[in-house]
């Protein structure tokens, strides 16, 4: 049974990386349905990671990591104006001090909040022993007063002392409590999640409220690798998608001092630790990416775990590359749409309509120069990718090339009733906590 499903899965990654492979070329790198508005260079190679766009239409703001690779780069964040998408422009820089003195990455995952009418962002911060803030994992901005640059105020840093290298992902939730949370991966068997309303008022040493699992984990410095949280209507509960060593887990933390794990997903040929992991609207299907060459984006139905049919899920149902011998990266979930910043393929976009059988619907090369020679050699190009729900504005942030923006052909906008769906992705309600307006 086992054999014939994998050679059913291989024919589907096969096929679709077989018309992949000759998708785009140097005259024309992308999909007719796909058009750029702006792209907007942003420093030297692999100085850029992850991006994050805010969702309401009168505040144009994304938000891009700024990292260091070898000896090039910047440790921060940039504030980027897309008022005009067909302009974007850099207004305002946030930079670590003492640059030189700080080892390792610098900034990685960024995400927005709003907490009583006013607005933050989040950058993640990763330095290494050897040099100062080894502790520190993230840094929170208010930037309520954009696009005045002078308004930008930081107003919290984050520390770990029992943990120090930083938070290499964050992601942040409405809970149905109300709280506005903030997962971190930290170098421990754990996922942090701190009350950001503590942190913007000043209460850092009661902020830490939660802490996630890592099930059955033999390490005590190896986690998660990065997670998503979301509410699930049918049950009214708020959920934990987690991935990281041994797999991806799946969480009820609607009570949050007691986490209850609801299913896990282990055992997978080819998967030793879980990447990126991101539900359907409705919770029924996921999205993992483990991160070596050739691996696929898997999809998994998660029904038989939750429904306790099986003790374990093991097999995939279905699995999507734009090309085997590159590996796709983060990915935003807008059913029945996949965004993809699937690092040398830059953008792709793939329908998972039929889960079994995902089909790629639009693509655009954000990078055509060479493969890393210093890593391994997928390490370059599109890391992230956001889609902002009120007009279907899509964003990518390339680690060589900088900050790209993009529009899809027919896809206006995305609301999860439109589809028959709960109208729920990884952009959050800052008013209403989850369930409590009887829509989601």
């Amino acid at each position: 049974m086992f054999i014939r499903q994998l050679i059913g899965i291989l024919i589907v990654i096969l096929s679709v990386a077989g018309t992949a492979s000759a998708q785009w070329t140097a005259e024309k790198p992308g999909s007719d349905n796909i058009e750029v508005l702006s792209h907007l260079p942003l420093g030297p190679r692999l100085s850029v990671s992850d991006v994050d766009l805010e969702q309401e239409m009168d505040r144009p703001y994304a938000y891009v990591g700024r990292m260091v690779y070898g000896t090039e780069g910047d440790k921060g964040l940039d504030i980027i104006d897309i008022s005009d998408p067909r302009k974007a422009k850099r207004i305002y820089s946030w930079r670590i001090e003492d640059q030189d003195l700080h080892l390792g990455t610098g900034g990685m995952d960024v995400k927005h909040f709003k907490y009583k009418d006013r607005y933050y962002v989040v950058q993640s911060l990763q330095f290494r022993q050897g040099g100062p803030d080894n502790d520190l994992g993230a840094v929170v901005l208010d930037v309520t007063g954009l696009p005045d640059p002078t308004t930008v105020k930081e107003v919290a840093r984050i520390r770990e002392p029992d943990h120090p290298g930083g938070f290499h992902n964050i992601f942040i939730y409405k809970h149905s409590n109300g709280a506005v949370l903030l997962f971190t991966t930290i170098s421990g068997p754990f996922s942090h999640v701190y009350d950001l309303g503590r942190v913007v008022e000043g209460d850092l040493e009661n902020a830490l409220v939660a802490k996630v699992p890592v099930p059955n984990s033999e390490s005590e410095r190896r986690g998660y690798h990065d997670f998503y949280a979301g509410y699930h209507p049918d049950s009214a509960e708020d959920r934990f998608y987690g991935g990281g060593t041994g797999g991806y887990y799946v969480y009820n933390v609607t009570d949050l001092e007691e986490p209850k794990l609801l299913v896990s997903l282990t055992g997978i040929r080819g998967v030793k630790n879980g990447h990126t992991f991101t539900p359907t609207p409705d919770g029924r299907y996921v999205v993992a990416e483990t991160e070596y060459q050739y691996a696929p984006l898997r999809i998994f139905d998660l029904k038989p775990g939750l429904d306790k049919e099986v003790e374990t899920i093991s097999k995939p149902i279905g699995a999507w590359t734009a090309d085997w011998r590159n590996l796709a990266h983060n990915h935003e979930i807008r059913w029945p749409y996949v965004f993809v910043s699937a690092y040398l393929d830059g953008l792709q976009v793939f329908s998972l309509m039929d889960p079994k059988n995902p089909t790629t619907v639009a693509y655009y090369d954000t990078y055509t120069g060479p493969p890393n020679t210093e890593r391994y050699a997928m390490f370059n190009g599109a890391f992230g990718v956001d889609v902002r729900n009120a007009d279907g504005l899509i964003v990518v942030s390339d680690m060589t090339t900088g900050f790209w923006v993009f529009r899809m052909e027919g896809f206006q906008g995305w609301r999860g009733e439109d589809w028959g769906m709960p109208n729920i992705s990884s952009a959050q309600d800052w008013e209403t906590a989850p369930g409590s307006d009887g829509n989601q």
